[in-house]
């Protein structure tokens, strides 16, 4: 008789709460019933499209015959655009040696937090957060620490709960900007007086900036252009702003300003010898989105800003439901009244949410334990008729539960 398997720990507590709430959406689909999905971060699933010089040069490699495997760091030349465009648009000096293509932003995390991090370790996230952040960290046996982030001031981080929250284990300090999923762009303050964090205590920065030219106020600002002598792991990808969610691709870049971070360097570089290499064809056709025409960039802000405008209207002006105003990302996170009350917990609210009027959002404390209950994330990437609908399902459901 086999003996029964013991699996990990680490892994069986991971969740990942923007795809888990899919399951249930997807069995109410079988049955019948029409879903309204606002829980996933992908332009593409509605009315936005890869722009088409892109998706050209990916026939072209493929016809071309450049489907061999790769350098495992990524392609010379992609690395090459990529230090073209952070100087650019983002203002941050980076050579092609400091820079690895990555699956997807989601492998640098696990690069980065594997290279760094080892069991009893603790990472600063801000709260809430992108899950991500949360799992990769619990798989090397760290500590999450969410650091506060203040509703009324649009969600920008409270620098002093996060400082108080910096202790001799810590290892890493993570920034989402602009955020994921309150959609806050940070000042360049803000931005100034985290690295100065960073820099009393001898903190690494991860800076997740993916969201770094969709932005409707303010002025983002790259954390390692305002870093002068603290290291910034940069994280960024072709998903959002090149409309690229399916093909995977993202980078990481190393801001090194006295030469500290060369073992760290190697040690992502052993790992991405492990998984072989990122795709050759699509890293072929992200050299064209760098390079080629933009316009598509300038009209998709566009598009989000009037979807924004519209959320945050229709949400405010529903009984039981309020929010701050995303400033960037494509992502809006309002608080709930009701839940510890009507709902026992704001996960409930989502799934009864779902039952009752088929609209999925995705519940707050899925984005952080400490700082999200209470509030649901959605997106505002459908077209202008279809969150119309959603808002307007969402409203019956709060007259039926919590009006008077």
């Amino acid at each position: 008789m086999a003996r029964p398997l013991r699996l990990s720990s680490w892994a069986m507590s991971v969740e990942y709460a923007i795809r888990d709430v899919v399951v249930p959406a997807k069995e109410l689909e079988r049955k019948g019933k029409r879903i309204i999905y606002l829980n996933i971060g992908d332009p593409v699933k509605f009315d936005f499209d890869t722009p088409e010089h892109v998706k050209e040069a990916l026939c072209r490699a493929v016809r071309e015959g450049k489907n061999w495997y790769g350098p495992s760091e990524g392609l010379l030349e992609l690395r090459e655009a990529i230090c073209e465009k952070e100087k650019r648009y983002n203002d941050v000096d980076i050579t092609p040696d400091k820079v690895i293509i990555t699956h997807g932003v989601s492998e640098a995390i696990s690069f980065l937090t594997t290279a760094v991090l080892e069991p009893g370790d603790e990472v600063l996230v801000p709260g809430p957060t992108y899950p991500p952040y949360i799992s990769y960290p619990k798989l090397c046996g760290a500590k999450p620490i969410p650091y506060r982030t203040v509703e009324e001031k649009g969600w920008k981080p409270d620098v002093d709960d996060l400082r108080a929250k910096v202790s001799e284990r810590t290892k890493l300090l993570v920034l989402i900007n602009p955020n994921n999923p309150c959609g806050t762009v940070y000042d360049q303050k803000t931005v100034k007086a985290i690295l100065d964090v960073a820099g009393e205590h001898g903190l690494l920065v991860a800076s997740d900036e993916i969201y770094d030219r969709i932005v409707f106020e303010g002025k983002f600002k790259s954390t390692a252009s305002l870093a002068k002598d603290v290291p910034v792991v940069g994280l960024n990808g072709f998903s959002k702003t090149y409309l690229m969610t399916g093909w995977r691709l993202g980078y990481l870049y190393l801001h090194d300003p006295e030469g500290t971070l060369d073992e760290l360097l190697e040690t992502i570089l052993k790992l991405a010898r492990v998984r072989l290499c990122p795709n050759t064809p699509v890293q072929v056709a992200a050299i064209e989105a760098l390079r080629g025409p933009q316009d598509h960039v300038a009209e998709m802000v566009e598009k989000l800003r009037r979807r924004r405008d519209l959320a945050y209207k229709r949400l405010n002006e529903i009984e039981g439901i309020s929010t701050a105003k995303p400033e960037g990302a494509f992502y809006i996170f309002p608080r709930v009244e009701g839940i510890g009350s009507t709902w026992r917990t704001d996960k409930d609210f989502v799934l009864e949410l779902l039952r009752e009027e088929g609209v999925l959002v995705v519940h707050g404390s899925g984005f952080c334990p400490t700082y999200g209950p209470g509030h649901f994330r959605a997106v505002f990437l459908p077209p202008e008729e279809l969150l119309e609908e959603a808002f307007g399902k969402l409203e019956a459901f709060m007259e039926r539960h919590v009006s008077p």
